[in-house]
C-alpha cells in the first residue's frame, strides 16, 4: 500500500511502540512466547509515512513433536485480526497488508497456518481468499456479564447441581501454589492426550499468565484434589476461557465439568467483565457435545469462520475443495 511500511519482528528489543490493549496481538504475550520452548512469535507491524503505527498483528509459529516423519509439526495460529489505530486507511486494506506479510514469510517454514476467533465472520473475507485461505465453517459462543447475573441464565436444575457440588465441599480457587500449579498441568495435559489438534504451551507459557497478572489459572478441588481446571485471559474488558480440563469420570457425581466453568464465569462477572468467551467450541455439527455443553450455561452461539492455509499446493487445493461453500 502507498505510504506503508511493513515490518515483521521477532525479537522483543526490535519492537516499536505498540498501543491497544488487545492481549492477543500484544507486546506482552509475544515476550511470553519468546521465553517458553515450542512456541515463536511473529509480530507484523504497518506504519505510515511519518512512522507512526497504524496496526499490528501477531502470528504464533508453534512446534508439535508428532510420531511420523519429520516428527515435528510446525503450524502458525493467529488469534483475531489484529489492532487498527485511527488512520486515513481502510481496515481491510491494512489487515490484507499484514496478512499477506506474514504468508510471504512463513510460506515454507509451516505445515498451515490457520486465522481464529475473528470478530466478524465476513471480516477480511476478500483478502483471506486472496492469499489462499479456504474458510471452515465453525462455532463460536459467548457469555454476556454486563446485562444479567450468570444465575439469571442458567435452569433450575443446573443450579441445584452446582449448589450440592458446592455443599459437598468442591471449589474453585486461582492457582497460587507450586503443588496446586503442578497439579493443574498434569491434569490439563492428561485431559488433552488423545486430541491430536489440541496444542498445549508449556508451563513457562502458564507461569507467565499467572505470576504477570495477565490472566488467571483455577483449580476446581475436592478434599484437596484438583478434579478441574481452567485457564482464563483478560483483554479490552472481557475474559477468554483458553483451556479447560476435569475428571469428569472419576467423580461424575460432584459434576467437576459444570463446577470448573461455572466458577470460572463467576470469576470474571465478578471481576466486572462485559463477556465470557469459550475461544475452541469446535465444528458445527449437529451433535457437538462441548457445544451443547457450555450452551448450558445461557451463552449466545453463533457462527463464524476458521481460515487455514497449507503450505502444500495440492493439499490446500484438495482441502479447499473438501470444504467449499
Amino acid at each position: 500500500m502507498n505510504g506503508l511500511t511493513t515490518t515483521i519482528y521477532r525479537k522483543s528489543k526490535d519492537l516499536p511502540e505498540l498501543e491497544g490493549d488487545i492481549f492477543f496481538h500484544s507486546r506482552q504475550l509475544f515476550e511470553i512466547c519468546v521465553q517458553a520452548s515450542r512456541q515463536r512469535p511473529y509480530m507484523v507491524v504497518t506504519t505510515d509515512e511519518s512512522g507512526k503505527v497504524v496496526s499490528h498483528m501477531l502470528g504464533i509459529l508453534r512446534y508439535r513433536p508428532i510420531w511420523l516423519p519429520p516428527f515435528l509439526l510446525i503450524h502458525c495460529r493467529v488469534l483475531g485480526e489484529g489492532y487498527y489505530a485511527e488512520s486515513k486507511y481502510n481496515r481491510d486494506e491494512l489487515f490484507g497488508e499484514m496478512l499477506g506479510a506474514l504468508t510471504q514469510k512463513l510460506n515454507n517454514r509451516v505445515l498451515y497456518m490457520e486465522i481464529s476467533n475473528l470478530s466478524q465472520k465476513m471480516l477480511g473475507y476478500k483478502q483471506l481468499r486472496h492469499h489462499g485461505f479456504y474458510p471452515v465453517n465453525w462455532m463460536s459462543i459467548h457469555n454476556s456479564l454486563h446485562s444479567h447475573a450468570p444465575e439469571e441464565r442458567i435452569s433450575e436444575k443446573m443450579q441445584k447441581r452446582i449448589d450440592n457440588a458446592h455443599a459437598r465441599g468442591v471449589t474453585t480457587e486461582p492457582v497460587t501454589t507450586e503443588e496446586d500449579f503442578k497439579a493443574f498441568s498434569k491434569l490439563l495435559r492428561h485431559h488433552n492426550i488423545l486430541k491430536p489438534r489440541r496444542y498445549i504451551p508449556d508451563d513457562l507459557f502458564f507461569r507467565k499468565l499467572m505470576n504477570d497478572n495477565y490472566g488467571k489459572l483455577f483449580a476446581t478441588k475436592y478434599h484437596g484434589k484438583v478434579i478441574g481446571c481452567s485457564a482464563v485471559v483478560y483483554s479490552e474488558g472481557n475474559a477468554y476461557l483458553w483451556y479447560s480440563a476435569y475428571r469428569r469420570k472419576t467423580y461424575m457425581h460432584l459434576h467437576p465439568d459444570i463446577l470448573t466453568i461455572w466458577d470460572t464465569i463467576k470469576d470474571a462477572y465478578q471481576q466486572g467483565c462485559q463477556h465470557i468467551y469459550f475461544m475452541d467450541v469446535g465444528l458445527p455439527y449437529s451433535k457437538n457435545p462441548f457445544r451443547e455443553f457450555i450452551l448450558r450455561f445461557g451463552g449466545k452461539e453463533q457462527s463464524t469462520y476458521r481460515w487455514f492455509r497449507f503450505s502444500i499446493r495440492w493439499v490446500n487445493k484438495l482441502l479447499a475443495w473438501i470444504y467449499r461453500e
